[in-house]
């Protein structure tokens, strides 16, 4: 990769790790769910009439929107919001990895390989010694809606393969249409009408900062970056990167909201990087096909 390109995929890295940060601090001014729906109601407009009409079939948006922007993205805002911190939220979310190769195995029939399997019981053993860090004096039922957001990311990620969009960036910006109106349908259930409108009556320039980065900064600008890379090198050259974010999240929550990191936390972090690290970088065996197939698409992102 070009140096410049290097930088970039380092500055998509650091966006989302610093995104956790920016998370912790919107749920200050907005219950989780209606924040969740806030970022994507600001992701997709006015992107979604800018990118051009839907590259893939909407069976695969309704299903991503749904899974990544209901489930995955609510049960993360609502983990953080009930006491998971901006840091740990960033590495245990990094197990979506391990996820995604469970899921691809049983819907896609891609068979791990050795290291694969070796990778993914190095990041389980990870989250192991996070669980026990987390238990020792943090809320444990947050700590567990992380990991479930992490399962949803898993499977989307394997709606995503078989979608195989050609351009990240459209995708992202269409999925995001979706879980706008779910979302406020969530909040108004469970948060109340009454909470939801104190939190828009008292939307100020902080608020609205923090919707702009997490709609426009993370998603519009970082999926778009993101597919820019994608479409010039190979998803090998490109996906190590993701795992400078966990550092960037650990890092920016301790520089910025004091988070201590304990040397719990950081063995777990050395388990779970290095075995995401292994099991994203491994090969798998597929079997070998009646017909000749096309060849498979390359990743349209991280999530």
């Amino acid at each position: 990769m070009r140096p410049l390109h290097i930088a970039l995929a380092a500055l998509v890295a650091a966006v989302w790790g610093v995104n956790f940060v920016v998370i912790e601090l919107g749920l200050d001014h907005f219950p989780p769910l209606l924040f969740s729906a806030l970022r994507f109601l600001v992701a997709a407009l006015p992107a979604v009439f800018l990118v051009g009409r839907p590259t893939v079939a909407w069976k695969w948006i309704v299903g991503v929107g749904l899974v990544l922007g209901v489930a995955k993205f609510g049960l993360l805002f609502i983990g953080m919001d009930r006491g998971t911190g901006a840091g740990l939220s960033s590495l245990v979310l990094q197990v979506q990895a391990v996820f995604t190769a469970l899921f691809a195995a049983l819907a896609l029939g891609e068979r791990p390989g050795r290291v694969r399997v070796l990778g993914m019981a190095v990041a389980l053993a990870g989250i192991g010694v996070a669980a026990v860090d987390e238990g020792a004096g943090g809320p444990v039922l947050a700590f567990v809606l992380v990991i479930a957001a992490a399962a949803c990311w898993g499977v989307s990620n394997v709606l995503t393969r078989k979608a195989a969009p050609a351009d990240a960036l459209n995708f992202m910006v269409w999925v995001s249409t979706v879980p706008v109106l779910p979302l406020l349908g969530l909040s108004l259930l469970f948060e109340g009408w009454d909470r939801d409108a104190r939190a828009l009556a008292a939307l100020d320039w902080s608020g609205a900062g923090i919707i702009v980065y997490v709609a426009w900064i993370t998603t519009v600008f970082g999926f778009g970056a993101w597919g820019f890379l994608l479409s010039r090198y190979p998803a090998s050259s490109v996906a190590p990167f993701t795992l400078l974010v966990p550092v960037f999240g650990m890092s920016s929550a301790a520089l910025l909201l004091d988070e201590s990191v304990s040397p719990l936390r950081w063995c777990a972090a050395a388990l779970l990087v290095g075995g995401v690290a292994l099991t994203s970088l491994a090969g798998t065996r597929r079997p070998r096909p009646a017909t000749p197939e096309r060849p498979e698409p390359r990743a349209a992102g991280v999530g």
